[in-house]
């Protein structure tokens, strides 16, 4: 039974950091690409950042740009997000998900994805 399970969120202030990982199991991980989307309330799920199967390829949100940073290590079955300089706009439950294909998790569209985890909450306030 496959399963992708987030953790790390919290609350946090404004300017602060988080590192959410997501353990894959039962899955081949080195054959997925990982990708982070996000939701926050009322709000529809959105593309966060993505690392190709062969995590040679990323891709991140406008948003988060130049504030996020996905890696991945296949030989412990985890990705992670590394977020730093994190502001109110970025409160939501995140979510990692897997997908067979690279482009789908690349464009980070959530319809592209094949698995996905039940979340994780993350609070920016102060």
């Amino acid at each position: 039974q496959w399963q992708l399970v987030e953790s790390g969120g919290g609350s946090v202030q404004p300017g602060g950091s988080l590192k959410l990982s997501c353990e894959v199991s039962g899955l081949p991980m080195k054959f997925y690409a990982i990708g982070w989307f996000r939701q926050a309330p009322g709000e529809e799920r959105e593309g966060v950042s993505c690392i190709s199967t062969a995590g040679d390829s990323t891709n991140y949100a406008d948003s988060v740009k130049g504030r996020f940073r996905i890696s991945r290590d296949n030989d412990k079955n985890t990705v992670f997000l590394q977020m730093n300089n994190l502001k109110p706009e970025d409160t939501a439950t995140y979510y990692c998900s897997a997908t067979y294909t690279d482009d789908y998790c690349l464009n980070l569209r959530p319809d592209g994805m094949d698995y996905w985890g039940k979340g994780t909450p993350v609070t920016v306030s102060s």
